[in-house]
């Protein structure tokens, strides 16, 4: 029998709490919300039971209905949110307990409204929600400050709800002011472009756009995200910001990328030479120009085009060679360099295979004089791969090269080492 009875009262701790229970539950909840925040030190744990409370509270049906219930668990996670805020700024290195506790507060002022049975309902939740902006807000700052995109997009994007929410009931809002309200819809599609969904920034970048004169990143956006969709589109965007900022490199840049991920070599190299005059001290630049020579140097050399193939190796090797006055030691201009030469000395393999059976004394004259032209090649890359090792010697590149070329010279302990050299940095 007394078994029975203890069964009977464990069993009763698992239903729900009643109708009055729950109302005194979120009542309680709400003052210790307060407690805690008035000595966090002397009330450790009490803020975690506050909320476990208060969100239990609402598993009665009665609160579940209440819209004064509602309005109060908002304005109960205002108050968590405004404390902690506030927190953050006496204390940049505070970590936020209750990081979504605006968030909170607005879904509950919607339901308080949604569940409204009195124009003082209705009143008090938008009320909140106008203290819930503010919120919403700092959280979003704060959470934008740490490049933590993903959340502070959900904050950002709530205060523009929370705008038309009281737009739309004859409420003013903070953003009612227009260059705020700009500003709140860039960093918003600021969040959503650098977060792991760029898409979301869209509808945010078009509003921009359609009222014009937006920031830049507006324009880049708008078209990086179009571009592989639409790109007669995206390029009405591009249009659109350079006529805006016809100097501005964060637009010259979009559109040297598209370039360079579509291989349209003529129109990479307009622009590259346009991001020079722009960025003379840019010297990625100079490396991405003397990149695009290189890529034409061997279309048209195996294209069979030998003089044209010619022209722009030399403007390739200039443009690294400019690289080098300025940074001596820039390891991708050194490597590129050498590279033309072994690439170089690579596209005669083929042809060198190609008449290894001619026993003619033509065919050997002429074996011999293109083996002689391609060790010529990859002995004049020598030096450049030797001098990229001196400044990462662990590049694989490097070393795969410098294994193939003694290899060639015929040293096979320096090929060997090399190889072993490899083999432990794959391992």
């Amino acid at each position: 029998m007394r078994i029975f009875f203890v069964f009977i009262m464990a069993l009763s701790f698992m239903l729900p709490l009643t109708g009055q229970d729950a109302k005194k539950s979120l009542k309680t909840a709400t003052k210790n919300v307060s407690k805690y925040f008035l000595d966090p030190a002397a009330n450790p744990g009490l803020l975690d039971e506050a909320v476990t409370a208060l969100e239990s509270s609402f598993s009665a049906p009665e609160v579940n209905a209440d819209p004064e219930a509602w309005n109060l668990k908002g304005q109960t996670y205002n108050e968590i949110s405004l404390a902690e805020i506030n927190t953050r700024i006496i204390d940049p290195n505070y970590k936020f307990k209750k990081v979504d506790a605006s968030l909170k507060a607005m879904e509950s002022f919607q339901k308080g409204m949604e569940l409204a049975l009195k124009k003082y309902h209705t009143k008090d939740a938008l009320n909140g929600i106008v203290e819930c902006e503010n919120n919403l807000n700092n959280t979003g700052i704060f959470l934008f400050q740490e490049q933590n995109y993903n959340d502070a997009y959900k904050f950002f994007d709530a205060t523009l709800k929370a705008k038309d929410i009281l737009n739309s009931n004859g409420e003013k809002s903070r953003l009612d002011d227009v260059a705020i309200y700009g500003e709140q819809v860039f960093y918003t599609g600021v969040c959503g472009y650098y977060g792991d969904n760029p898409e979301l920034s869209i509808p945010h970048f078009e509003k921009l756009f359609t009222k014009g004169n937006a920031q830049p990143l507006v324009y880049v956006g708008l078209f990086s995200l179009t571009v592989d969709k639409d790109e007669a589109k995206a390029f009405t965007y591009l249009d659109a910001g350079r006529k805006i900022y016809p100097d501005d490199n964060e637009i010259l840049f979009a559109e040297i990328n598209y370039y360079i991920k579509v291989n349209k070599y003529e129109q990479l190299v307009a622009k590259l030479k346009q991001a020079i005059a722009k960025e003379p001290d840019n010297l990625s630049v100079y490396n991405a120009l003397g990149n695009v020579y290189d890529q034409l140097n061997q279309n048209e050399r195996n294209a069979g085009n030998t003089e044209k193939a010619e022209e722009f190796f030399g403007l390739a090797f200039e443009n690294y060679g400019k690289v080098l006055e300025k940074d001596p030691k820039n390891f991708d201009a050194i490597y590129s360099q050498g590279a033309l030469y072994y690439n170089k000395a690579a596209s005669l393999v083929t042809k060198i295979n190609e008449i290894s059976n001619d026993f003619s004394s033509a065919g050997q004259k002429k074996y011999n004089s293109l083996k002689t032209e391609m060790d010529g090649y990859f002995a004049e890359s020598l030096p450049f791969f030797q001098k990229a090792e001196a400044i990462n010697a662990n590049d694989l590149s490097v070393l795969i090269a410098l294994k193939e070329i003694y290899a060639r010279q015929g040293d096979l302990a320096k090929s060997n080492a090399y190889k072993a050299r490899i083999e432990q940095i794959e391992k």
